[in-house]
């Protein structure tokens, strides 16, 4: 695995700076920085008549990547802008984001993957919820239904990949979880169950088959399209089939966190406890509780950290105090964490091309 750098503003949001009592004004000055940086950056590489590279993903080897609205992250910089406006009030990030959000209305009937709800629900998903704007409703209601072109009635859940057919018939991943947001939206927006109905059976056949006794989540299940029945429990991102791949644990803790959002079913909610327990008690998480890439990786401590998947847990984490007895220790463990990212994975003033987080693995 190797270090990158990207986008990750689910911990910059206005809850969890409450709760930290944390000097807003300083960490939204720097990540207007950052932003004001990267937006010099991107606009370097991007042509406004043909925008193909839409979005910013990584540094590799120094230089900025910028992607196409087809990859899986391209939805993560506008809803850094929309998040942005939320925050500051200024318009000039309203109108970046809504730009960059544009370049990505042609997802909307992209059926080769279930990213979907990563790109649309981020930058279409949070315009709307800040907006009401008409035309980003009409985006996401198409994008659901888009998505929901991939669930199979046979197996319960969405497929989500269609490459590496070498390897599995009808792969599922569990980052597939954080795509059930878009159908829930479409179902309040429209007053179509389907689409409420596809993510309940998503959610409980994930349920079902991706946990261990031990709460943690495999990566990649395979399905037998005719039957449902599991062919393979793999990894394809993590250290190992047998291992604990720390952003899939994230993506299930966040995943079913939301979940119980939605539908109040306590089940998603005892599930989502027992993924964080997992998580915040494993022996292998650091003091700082910056997980390492993979909580099995062999050469703990000298692995990689994932900042990212610390900005979903600490995310996922706030939420879930909103819904628990025991509020405090999930706030205590978020705001750890927190801290943790801003005072050391926090990109440099001016420096990472604009990134806000280092340290993170995609």
């Amino acid at each position: 695995m190797k270090y990158i750098i990207t986008i990750v503003f689910l911990l910059i949001t206005v809850v969890p700076l409450k709760a930290q009592k944390i000097d807003l004004i300083k960490v939204l000055g720097h990540a207007e920085g950052q932003t004001e940086i990267m937006l010099t950056n991107v606009k370097g590489v991007l042509d406004p008549a043909n925008p193909t590279l839409v979005s910013p993903r990584t540094l590799e080897n120094d230089k900025l990547k910028v992607v196409t609205s087809r990859d899986w992250t391209s939805g993560f910089f506008p809803g850094s802008l929309w998040h942005l406006y939320e925050l500051s009030g200024n318009e000039k990030w309203k109108t970046e984001a809504e730009k960059f959000t544009s370049y990505l209305e042609r997802e909307k009937t992209n059926n080769s993957n279930h990213d979907i709800g990563f790109k649309v629900y981020c930058s279409f998903g949070n315009g709307y919820r800040l907006t009401k704007d008409s035309s980003y409703k009409a985006v996401i209601i198409q994008s659901a239904k888009t998505l929901s072109t991939r669930f199979n009635p046979k197996t319960g859940v969405i497929r989500s990949w269609d490459h590496n057919r070498d390897k599995w018939v009808n792969p599922v991943i569990i980052d597939n979880m954080m795509n059930l947001e878009l159908l829930f939206e479409a179902t309040k927006l429209t007053g179509d169950s389907t689409f409420y109905k596809i993510a309940i059976s998503h959610a409980n056949t994930t349920m079902k088959n991706h946990f261990r006794p031990d709460f943690s989540t495999y990566h990649v299940l395979d399905y037998d399209p005719e039957t449902g029945a599991v062919l393979k429990k793999n990894t394809h991102q993590g250290y190992s089939h047998e291992s604990a791949w720390s952003r899939g644990q994230a993506w299930g803790l966040y995943g079913y966190t939301l979940c119980y959002r939605y539908t109040k079913d306590i089940t998603y909610l005892q599930l989502a406890k027992k993924i964080a327990g997992f998580i915040l008690n494993h022996p292998n998480m650091p003091e700082d509780l910056v997980p390492y890439w993979d909580f099995n990786a062999p050469n703990i401590p000298n692995e990689p950290r994932d900042a990212s998947a610390a900005a979903v847990i600490a995310s996922a984490l706030y939420e879930l105090s909103s819904y628990s007895t025991v509020k405090n220790n999930y706030l205590i463990k978020a705001n750890a964490i927190l801290y943790s990212l801003m005072n050391k994975y926090f990109s440099p003033s001016g420096k990472a091309k604009g990134f806000i987080l280092l340290h993170s693995n995609l």
